[in-house]
């Protein structure tokens, strides 16, 4: 399931637990719903109120910081191939051809990982299927320095785009981590009791029904985004391809 899925069932479970409180404070005994129960159950909301928003904190930090690195990556990622058109430039002409076919590749992977058109690869296993570093090596392979500057020159080049390699793999294992879904679940069940507790005493009336929906929506959201940021090159929120389509404006000049 994707993350808007995800979002939608659990408002749906939240809210349910709004109607089940509510559908409580009818079938329950009126001694269950007095001032000293009300006073423990607002307690015990409490708590739990306090560990949810916890735990929920933590999460979209967390996913936050995933999505940060990755834009981090592909900026990274952007910034090495344009020292390395440089590098190729400061070579020699020799190189106009390896320098067309970088601009090339990194076209070609962008579109790839963006697709522009929806049903296409695209996201993480586009960028696990990438070749474009390993084509770069094979390309710089084929060149001959005919002096020792050049010698220092194509040393440097396939350093770079060792670098480029590096970031691509170190890119791909660190979107391997993803939310377990039993605590998803378990935060879910969380939420679903919390919103019990608010529907046990709730006046029954369209404003607070309203209310309590719009907070619902609003606790699914949040899951929501933990998921979409998650997985930065998957879902609605992507990580940005400015400086990689950057980088193919500036290569080849």
């Amino acid at each position: 399931m994707n993350s808007l899925t995800i979002g939608f069932i659990s408002a749906g479970c939240i809210f349910g637990g709004v109607l089940l409180g509510i559908l409580l404070q009818k079938v329950l005994p009126q001694h269950h719903l007095a001032s000293d129960s009300k006073d423990t159950v607002k307690l015990g909301a409490g708590m739990l109120a306090t560990l949810t928003a916890l735990v929920l904190g933590l999460l979209v930090s967390s996913a936050k910081s995933s999505f940060d690195a990755m834009n981090a990556g592909i900026a990274q990622a952007g910034a090495k191939i344009i020292l390395l058109d440089h590098v190729l430039a400061d070579y020699g002409p020799e190189t106009k051809e390896v320098r067309e076919q970088l601009r090339h590749t990194v076209a070609s992977v962008i579109d790839r990982i963006w697709p522009e058109k929806k049903g296409g690869l695209g996201g993480l296993r586009a960028l696990e299927s990438v070749d474009a570093a390993k084509t770069m090596q094979a390309k710089l392979r084929e060149l001959t320095p005919k002096n020792d500057l050049q010698k220092s020159l194509l040393a440097q080049a396939s350093q770079i785009t060792s670098d480029v390699l590096q970031t691509r793999l170190l890119l791909m294992e660190g979107q391997q981590n993803t939310l377990p879904t039993s605590f998803l679940v378990l935060l879910i069940f969380w939420l679903t009791g919390l919103f019990i507790s608010f529907g046990l005493f709730a006046p029954r009336n369209g404003t607070v029904l309203a209310v309590l929906l719009i907070c619902a929506l609003s606790v699914s959201s949040a899951i929501f985004l933990v998921l979409e940021m998650d997985r930065p090159l998957d879902g609605f929120i992507k990580a940005s391809n400015a400086p990689l389509r950057k980088a193919v404006e500036l290569i080849g000049k």
